[in-house]
């Protein structure tokens, strides 16, 4: 059968079927890529209520239109599913987002100074300053990081913190006073201060996440209005960036109080991103127990269509996550903690991210597979940017999910430097794990170490190419548009077990999409990080909307 014939009938078909029913929206004339098992591409979509009724031509799809509909026409432009990131520390992000410094995606240090400088300007003496992530030297002109006296020079009269991913930080001299930093004890263990030729701390620390995170804790915190504030401003952000669904990794500095801002959105029904959460253990020693006491009341799943419980992670047993070689000790910690977490049928997402160390994990694993089926668990491994044939291999087998972020877009310099040019042109080995038949999910983890844009990942996903312009991913490993936007939708609904709600724009799936400014499978790779989302619907709603369809967006809820 000729493929527009087909098309045709199956425009036909789907309209058959929905004719018992009404769309109260209908989106037409334009390209509608539905991310279905053929990947079609049609001219319109026809919603009812919160799910899509249809989806084929703009004729067929109006005929469906009830007589109250909101008709919305495309101009051509292309609709994708809402993208959902696999992996993002997004709660965290948002409870600071409307207090904090974003240097995300400032060209040039200098313009990032500049933001200090402002800050400084607006607000009281004495008050904190804090860039807590999402930047690095490669993105600016001048290709180096702020000197303490830039800093000092930007506020003269706030405490100024300011971290580089989760390797270094730089804090003003009355941020050393506030925090009584004055000699390595203060910030051990993983922790050094840097000193000048007279032997003084000069305000640079080098240091790893988990002093880091213990140092974060130590800056003040806002209010939880302000969190709450905070997370509406971040989750409409995400809104413009075509986000519809996030599955949060918890982290760092993540502890049960720190989600009351979130589940007050929930409750008042003033969420606009579904939200796959996830929990980690919150402190060294007692994993398990502690992991036990939090989830008592929360079998996987618990939640509803905007928010939910997806299970532990990532951070499970402190010791694999600092990424050194695992003990023994360890290693019996994580089995123990495995094989609990499979035996509650509970997902879970696990940082990991040297190769040389991954079969301890994957020998856990198999132990566990024994006995409960890991596969149907959907238990996600990250990062892992140098995970070898070898290793896929094994991770295939165990049904294991691979969540590959971007964080060689912004490190990709340093890699080349630690391996080699030609070893890091197969980092990460995307194709290769798609080719063995792994689940590989796109995502920012975001936003410390990384901007949480998931066009910023799409095209670097694409192109291998960094921040700083230089390309270290070779072809061999580069997927193609439609594999890569399938990390970001189909894929990652998947790993947040949402594949039968969403992810794809199909019939009896929530209507979640986004209206491009540019389209997505045409425009030129170097130019994907620059797309934005025009209109952007959550269960048919219009949660965030731009010139042309700025008069669709709905009021806030009360």
């Amino acid at each position: 059968m000729r493929p527009a014939l087909a098309a045709l009938l199956t425009s036909l078909l789907l309209a058959t079927a929905a004719s018992a029913q009404t769309a109260d929206t209908v989106l037409f004339n334009g390209k509608v890529v539905t991310v279905d098992k053929d990947f079609s591409v049609r001219e319109a979509v026809a919603i009812s209520h919160d799910r899509i009724l249809a989806t084929g031509t703009s004729a067929a799809m109006k005929k469906l239109a009830g007589s109250h509909a909101r008709m919305v026409d495309l101009g051509g432009r292309t609709v994708i599913p809402g993208l959902t990131d696999g992996h993002i520390h997004g709660i965290r992000a948002a409870l600071t987002f409307g207090t904090e410094v974003n240097w995300i995606g400032a060209p040039t240090l200098k313009e990032a100074l500049a933001k200090i400088a402002d800050a400084a300007k607006s607000q009281a003496a004495g008050s904190w300053i804090i860039v807590a992530g999402g930047w690095t030297e490669e993105q600016f002109a001048e290709k180096r990081r702020p000197t303490p006296q830039e800093i000092a020079q930007a506020a003269p009269n706030n405490p100024v913190y300011v971290q580089h991913l989760y390797d270094w930080a730089l804090l003003s001299p009355k941020a050393m006073e506030a925090l009584n930093i004055h000699d390595d004890a203060d910030v051990a263990p993983g922790g050094k201060l840097e000193r000048d030729g007279d032997n003084k701390p000069t305000g640079v620390i080098i240091a790893n996440g988990n002093a880091l995170g213990k140092i974060f804790d130590h800056l003040p915190k806002p209010n939880l209005a302000q969190q709450v504030e905070g997370s509406k401003k971040f989750f409409r952000e995400m809104n413009s960036l075509g986000i519809t669904g996030i599955v949060d990794g918890g982290g760092v500095s993540m502890y049960p109080a720190n989600y009351e801002a979130l589940f007050k959105l929930w409750h008042d029904k003033q969420l606009t991103v579904r939200v796959a959460y996830h929990l980690c253990a919150p402190k060294p020693g007692s994993e398990l127990d502690d992991l036990r006491d939090l989830t008592q009341l929360s079998p996987q799943g618990f939640g509803d269509a905007m928010l939910h419980f997806n299970g532990p992670g990532e951070i499970l047993i402190w010791a694999d996550w600092t990424d050194g070689d695992i003990t023994s000790d360890g290693k019996a910690k994580l089995a123990d903690m495995l094989r609990w977490a499979a035996s509650k049928g509970y997902s879970i997402q696990l940082h990991w991210n040297p190769d040389r160390t991954v079969h301890e994990l994957l020998d856990v694993v198999a132990n566990v597979e024994k006995d409960y089926s890991v596969r149907d668990l959907r238990w996600s491994v990250l990062h892992l940017y140098n995970a070898s044939e070898d290793s896929l291999k094994r991770m295939q087998k165990l049904g294991l999910i691979w969540g590959v972020q971007d964080g060689l877009y912004f490190g990709g310099e340093r890699l080349q430097k630690e391996v080699g040019t030609e070893a890091a042109k197969q980092m990460p080995r995307i194709v290769t794990a798609m080719k063995l038949g792994l689940v590989v999910t796109g995502g920012t983890d975001a936003h410390r170490v990384s901007s949480y844009n998931p066009f910023v990942s799409l095209q670097w996903y694409l192109d291998g190419t960094t921040i700083g312009g230089t390309q270290t991913r070779g072809e061999a490993e580069t997927p193609g548009r439609r594999q890569v936007l399938e990390m970001y939708t189909r894929n990652t609904a998947y790993a947040a077990n949402d594949d039968d709600k969403r992810g794809t724009l199909e019939p009896g799936k929530y209507a979640d999409l986004a209206v491009l400014s540019a389209d997505y499978m045409t425009a030129p790779v170097k130019e994907i990080g620059k797309i934005r989302s025009l209109l952007t619907l959550v269960g048919g709603e219009a949660v965030y909307a731009a010139a042309p369809f700025a008069g669709l967006e709905q009021p806030p809820k009360k």
